[in-house]
């Protein structure tokens, strides 16, 4: 294997290491059970072992060699995917397809804008806000729909923040809007991502990621959640306004070597809100350092449910700005309101 080729990925490898001790140790044991969702910090040392064992082959220069030739693998292989370790042509014509087609869409990470309008779902009213703690950040919303016709709200929080956490964004959106209009599982489209990201060296952190599907029909809401905050509903039906949490379902993209996203479903009725958001809304300070929290999201949300989707995020952003006191932001922050009309 070519020197640099190498280089390049030991140089990735070592980035990904220390994002994922880095968390392993600072991370605290609510965002620890938050971000790996059913799986345990087990998976964690079984992905970090994978990333160390590849460095090992590094230092060797061994890594990449064909188990079946025993010659090197191709370079564009390796850089997708560092534990590669059969040549592309021994692999069978079904491996073959499925590679090409998951290198196709690699091909499709590009820079693009947020959405700069929300969008016009039939019996949803949807109005999003979004403020990067630096001049670019990590947060990303998007609206996509489905190959089955259902409308997609996704929201995703890479690991850090600045220009960095914003390359990394562009990159998810890119993969997002190639595999989500070719899909019609949310779960689904949370497991392809990850196999994309885990072992791709261009990938060095981890990401939280909530997506759902809309049938604007029947009105039922499928989703997965990669180890994102869980969004809230506010059922409109309930005398109490009752809080229903959407918790994860599997560990944030990039985080443990194998993990699995449970889809679940919920059927929403007229005047239901359901609230998404990053961990940058929840955890902004107030003047005594205490976090936003999400008992007070939920207490504006619900003062504001007979509202439009737009005036409650004004409303959420309005109060946010009042309990910051002006002070900025520390981490990037999102919020999108959807509500059934």
């Amino acid at each position: 294997m070519e020197k640099p080729v190498l280089d390049n990925v030991q140089a990735s490898l070592r980035k990904k290491e220390e994002s994922l001790r880095q968390w392993m140790s600072e991370a605290s044991p609510d965002d620890k059970a938050l971000m790996l969702g059913s799986s345990s910090e087990a998976d964690v040392v079984s992905h970090l072992a994978v990333v160390d064992n590849s460095l090992e082959s590094c230092e060797s220069a061994s890594l990449g060699r064909c188990t079946v030739c025993h010659d090197f693998i191709e370079p564009g292989l390796l850089m997708v995917d560092y534990t590669a370790s059969v040549c592309l042509s021994h692999l069978s014509g079904e491996e073959a397809d499925r590679l090409e087609h998951e290198l196709e869409l690699a091909q499709t990470v590009q820079m693009a804008l947020l959405p700069s309008r929300s969008p016009d779902i039939p019996g949803l009213e949807v109005a999003a806000f979004s403020r990067p703690a630096q001049i670019v950040g990590g947060d990303y919303f998007d609206f996509i729909p489905f190959a089955s016709g259902d409308y997609g709200l996704l929201l995703g929080d890479v690991a850090g923040h600045g220009v960095s956490a914003s390359l990394h964004m562009a990159s998810l959106q890119g993969l997002s809007r190639a595999i989500v209009s070719t899909s019609r599982s949310p779960a689904e489209v949370l497991a392809q991502i990850h196999r994309l990201f885990i072992h791709n060296i261009r990938y060095t952190t981890f990401v939280t990621l909530f997506l759902a599907a809309f049938d604007a029909e029947t009105k039922n809401l499928a989703y997965a959640n990669a180890g994102h905050n869980p969004p809230l509903v506010l059922s409109a039906e309930s005398a109490s306004q009752t809080v229903r949490w959407l918790h994860p379902t599997g560990a944030a993209i990039g985080l443990v070597e194998e993990s699995k996203y449970e889809e679940r479903r919920l059927t929403l009725t007229r005047g239901d809100v359901v609230a998404l958001y990053t961990d940058g809304v929840v955890e902004a300070s107030g003047a005594s350092g205490e976090p936003y929290g999400a008992d007070r999201l939920v207490d504006v949300v619900r003062s504001l449910r007979k509202e439009s989707a737009q005036d409650i995020v004004r409303g959420v952003t309005r109060n946010l700005e009042d309990f910051v006191e002006g002070r900025p932001l520390a981490d990037d922050a999102t919020l999108v309101v959807a509500k059934v009309t």
